[in-house]
C-alpha cells in the first residue's frame, strides 16, 4: 500500500525576497505565514538554518499568487503557520488548531498527521487540537462563527485552502494560533498571546519537518487480538446487550486502554474489587483470571458471575490444583503484581511460590526438592522463561514440568513475528498499553535484536525524535491491543511522507474459544 498526502494552504506572496537564499541551500522547512507578524513570531522561534518563513499576504488572491511562487522552491517539508479565528466555544487565545482537514467550502484535503503533531505540541507545554479548519473570503461575525462551529470546524481563516497548493505532494502540515474568539476589547491581548504560541511551536514545526521522509512500514504478522481477547470483549458486549447496563467487570476486561474506555461508553463499569459491586449485580472476571477467593466472595454476596478468563489461564490454574494435590511444590514463574499471576497463586497459595528471576531460583529452598514442579505466566517473554526454567531444572534436576507450554500460542507467535520485522527495521512501534505484559515483552523482544522499540497506546504516543533516519518502521500490536490502532499508527505516518506497507507473516492463526453458557445465543 502506498499513499501520498498532499497539503494545501492559502496566502499570497507578498515578499518572498524576504527569504531567497539558493535553492540547492535550503532542502529544510519552508513555512508560509500570511502576515508580517506572523512570519516574525515564527522567525524567532526557529532553530534550523536550514528552515525559513515567507510573509505570504493576507486573502485568498495573495495566498493563490504566494502558493504559484513558492511550489518550486526547494524544500522538503510545509507548514502554514499563522492565526485564526477560534470557532469552538472551548478553545481560548493562544490556543493551537492543527488541521486534519482544510476546506475553503468546494475543495477539501485531509492531513492525516495532525493527531500526532497536535500531541508533540502539547509536549511542549503548548495547548493544542487537531481538528477541523475553514477557509473563508472574510472576517466572519458572531452569527456565522455559530454556524460554523456547529459545523464541526474548530478554526478559521482567509488563505490556508489556497496555501496548500504550494506543497506539491510533499509532506504539510497547518498550526493556527487561535487570536479571538470573536470581536471585543480582548482581541489585541489575543492577537499577543497567538503570536506568542507560534514563536514557541516553531521548534516543533521543524522537528515534525525532520521527521518527514519516505518510508516502508513493515506489518508484523500475526499482531493485535488472540482468540482469548477477542472472546473476553465479546463476552462482555453480549452481557451488555442481554442484560442492559450497568455490567460490573472486575479488573480491566483485557489491558488495553482503548477497549476499555470503548467498553466504558457502552455501559460497562470497571471496578478493582468486588465490593465495588452492588449485591446481586452482574459481574465479569476479566481474561486474567481470579483465585478461588474471589470465586468465593461473589458467590457469598449473590452476584451474578460470568467468568472470562482465557482458557488458556484457566489451564495453568487446573495444573496448579493438580500439582499440589499430588504434594508438590509449584514454582510460578512470572512477574509479582500481575492480575493473572495473583490468581494462578490464589489457587494453592500454600504450595506455590513466585519466581521472577534466576537470583530467585538460587534463593529458593523447598522440603523436598524431588517433588517440585514449574507453571508459566502465559504472557512471559519465551527467552525469559527459558532462563528461568532453566536455572529450575539445574537445581532441581527431577523438576516436573507442565503437561504442555504455559505460554500461550498468541504471544510465542507475535514475539516470532516482531523479531522478523525487527531484523529489518530502524525502529519497531508496539502497539499496546503500558500494563500489557504481552505488549512490552513486545518491546523487549525488539530490542534484544538489536533494534530501538516503543512501547505506544496509539499515534498520538509517537514522539517526533524516534523518526528521523528510520526509513523503515516495523509496526506490531499486542495480543489485548485492537486491530484499528495500526490503522490509525500508519495513516499518522502517511502525514509525514509517502508510506509503503509490507506485511511479514510467520505463521497464522485459527484458534476459537466458545463463549460461556451465560452468553452465548439462546
Amino acid at each position: 500500500m502506498t499513499e501520498t498526502i498532499p497539503q494545501p494552504r492559502t496566502e499570497a506572496a507578498a515578499d518572498h525576497t524576504e527569504e531567497s537564499a539558493p535553492e540547492s541551500a535550503k532542502p529544510g522547512l519552508l513555512v508560509l505565514a500570511p502576515l508580517r507578524l506572523e512570519a516574525n513570531a515564527v522567525r524567532r522561534g526557529l532553530t534550523n538554518p536550514a528552515s525559513r518563513v515567507l510573509h505570504t499576504g493576507m486573502g485568498a488572491t495573495r495566498a493563490r499568487k504566494s502558493a504559484g511562487k513558492s511550489k518550486p522552491l526547494t524544500f522538503g517539508a510545509m507548514v502554514v503557520m499563522g492565526t485564526a479565528a477560534g470557532l469552538s466555544p472551548d478553545l481560548s487565545p493562544g490556543d493551537l488548531v492543527v488541521a486534519s482537514e482544510v476546506t475553503d467550502g468546494e475543495t477539501t484535503v485531509a492531513l492525516p498527521g495532525a493527531d500526532l503533531l497536535a500531541a508533540e505540541l502539547r509536549r511542549a507545554g503548548l495547548t493544542a487540537r487537531a481538528g477541523r479548519l475553514i477557509t473563508v473570503q472574510k472576517l466572519v461575525k458572531s452569527a456565522e462563527r455559530l454556524r460554523l462551529a456547529a459545523d464541526g470546524y474548530l478554526a478559521a481563516d482567509m488563505e490556508t485552502a489556497a496555501l496548500l497548493d504550494a506543497a506539491d505532494g510533499r509532506p504539510v502540515a497547518v498550526i493556527r494560533a487561535v487570536s479571538d474568539a470573536g470581536f471585543g476589547p480582548g482581541m489585541v491581548g489575543g492577537g499577543i498571546a497567538a503570536l506568542r504560541s507560534l514563536r514557541k511551536a516553531a521548534p516543533v514545526a521543524e522537528k515534525w519537518a525532520a521527521a518527514c521522509r519516505e518510508r516502508t512500514v513493515l506489518l508484523a504478522g500475526p499482531r493485535s487480538f488472540c482468540a482469548g481477547v477477542e472472546r473476553a470483549i465479546e463476552i462482555v458486549e453480549r452481557a451488555l446487550e442481554m442484560r442492559g447496563a450497568p455490567v460490573y467487570v472486575r479488573k480491566q476486561i483485557v489491558h488495553n486502554t482503548r477497549v476499555v474506555s470503548d467498553l466504558e461508553e457502552r455501559g460497562a463499569v470497571f471496578v478493582d474489587e468486588l465490593d465495588e459491586v452492588p449485591d446481586g449485580a452482574t459481574v465479569v472476571f476479566s481474561a486474567h483470571g481470579v483465585s478461588p477467593a474471589v470465586r468465593d466472595d461473589a458467590s457469598g454476596r449473590g452476584l451474578s458471575v460470568i467468568d472470562a478468563t482465557c482458557p488458556l489461564v484457566s489451564k495453568v490454574h487446573a495444573e496448579a490444583r493438580r500439582f499440589a494435590r499430588e504434594g508438590y511444590t509449584v514454582a510460578l514463574i512470572g512477574h509479582a503484581g500481575h492480575e493473572e499471576v495473583e490468581g494462578t497463586l490464589g489457587e494453592a497459595p500454600s504450595s506455590t511460590v513466585l519466581v521472577q528471576t534466576a537470583s530467585d531460583v538460587a534463593a529458593l529452598n523447598v522440603e523436598d526438592p524431588s517433588k517440585i514442579a514449574y507453571l508459566m505466566q502465559t504472557t512471559l517473554a519465551i527467552d525469559e522463561a527459558a532462563d528461568v526454567a532453566g536455572a529450575l531444572r539445574d537445581k532441581f534436576p527431577q523438576m516436573r514440568a507442565p503437561g504442555s507450554d504455559d505460554i500461550c500460542y498468541a504471544t510465542t507467535n507475535r514475539q516470532a513475528a516482531v523479531r522478523a520485522v525487527a531484523t529489518e527495521a530502524d525502529l519497531v512501534l508496539v502497539a499496546g498499553s503500558a500494563n500489557s505484559s504481552n505488549s512490552v515483552r513486545l518491546v523487549e523482544r525488539s530490542e534484544r535484536a538489536g533494534t530501538p522499540a516503543h512501547l505506544i497506546d496509539g499515534a498520538t504516543d509517537i514522539d517526533l525524535s524516534w523518526l528521523p533516519g528510520a526509513s523503515v518502521v516495523g509496526l506490531t500490536a499486542g495480543a489485548s491491543a485492537p486491530p484499528a490502532v495500526v490503522s490509525e499508527i500508519i495513516a499518522a505516518l502517511s502525514g509525514l511522507g509517502t508510506v509503503t506497507v509490507t506485511e511479514r507473516v510467520t505463521t497464522t492463526e485459527s484458534v476459537q474459544f466458545g463463549l460461556p453458557r451465560e452468553v452465548r445465543p439462546r
